[in-house]
């Protein structure tokens, strides 16, 4: 199997749109995933007729079809400055020793884009915890336990300021609120690789066997724009910033019409990924040209299989 074929578009694509939700909008994409008692959850990022966003639940008993989409937003904007332009791009987690799921998005103000940390036990209301690494920051996730008795955040500082280079870095916390300066995980290839430009990570790191299992995008510049793909990786359980194994190329790429049309064409962005233990399914939820929400899916056991091939 080559890597191009670990998942697979789902028939139903693009399973909802800005047409689906009960209030006008320009367009939803996305979204974090989770599944609630047997219901698949996802918080969408939903961009209004301003070009502010903010974030939105949607349910359904399988996953593809049958969406209830709740009436009011779940997080959006308070008026404060940080939150200026709205919330962008959430990644969910289910925290065990906090009894909440923990939602890491982008707060978007005119400083630039930070990571805010929120909570939630129902997905019909949220914690604030606020905003865990100032502008420019963003494309954030929370691993599911503490390691040697610290929490650990995934997040992309930006290239335009501190230094960044478009890499995935990690920090570290006692409190979740106060965190430990940046080390880098993951970094752009250089030269001409389809992700030379930028990296950011796309779910939150999925625990395996073998190791975390990283879904991440990576962006590469061509004269008619930027091209946004997936790529995986896989990282030590108990030191992140050491990874296992990358694949060389990549294994989902913009290619539908919905996918390369859009308002911002030729993105595919990830920010949801469930894990059904009894078939072994992965489903990957993803934005498509900044305009729909998609799913494809795979099987763990492929993707351990290609990671631990790779170099």
């Amino acid at each position: 199997m080559s890597t191009g074929d670990l998942f697979s578009r789902h028939a139903a694509n693009p399973i909802l749109t800005g047409e689906d939700w009960p209030y006008p909008v320009n367009a939803v994409f996305n979204p974090a995933a989770a599944i609630v008692d047997g219901t698949t959850v996802l918080v969408a990022r939903v961009e209004d007729r301003r070009g502010i966003s903010h974030l939105s639940v949607a349910r359904s008993p399988d996953g593809v079809g049958d969406w209830t989409i709740d009436p009011v937003p779940l997080l959006a904007p308070d008026g404060s400055a940080d939150e200026q332009w709205g919330f962008e791009d959430p990644r969910v987690v289910w925290v065990a020793e906090l009894e909440r799921w923990m939602i890491t998005c982008t707060a978007y103000g005119p400083a630039g884009p930070a990571v805010f940390l929120a909570a939630t036990e129902d997905f019909t209301s949220v914690e604030r915890y606020g905003i865990i690494r100032r502008p420019e920051d963003k494309n954030a996730a929370l691993l599911p336990d503490r390691i040697d008795g610290r929490w650990v955040l995934l997040h992309r500082p930006t290239t335009q300021f501190g230094g960044g280079h478009g890499e995935i870095a990690l920090s570290s916390s006692d409190d979740l609120i106060s965190w430990s300066a940046r080390e880098t995980v993951l970094s752009p290839r250089a030269g001409a690789w389809w992700d030379s430009l930028r990296i950011g990570l796309g779910p939150p790191p999925l625990r395996t066997e073998h190791g975390w299992l990283l879904v991440y995008h990576g962006v590469k510049q061509t004269v008619s724009g930027d091209i946004y793909r997936v790529g995986l990786a896989l990282l030590d359980l108990e030191d992140p910033t050491r990874v296992l194994r990358r694949l060389p190329s990549w294994v989902l790429a913009p290619t539908a019409p919905y996918e390369r049309t859009g308002d911002i064409p030729n993105v595919v962005f990830p920010c949801g990924l469930v894990h059904d233990e009894a078939t072994g399914e992965l489903h990957l939820y993803y934005g498509a040209a900044d305009t729909s929400i998609c799913l494809a899916s795979g099987r763990l056991s492929d993707v351990l299989d290609a990671l631990l091939a790779a170099p």
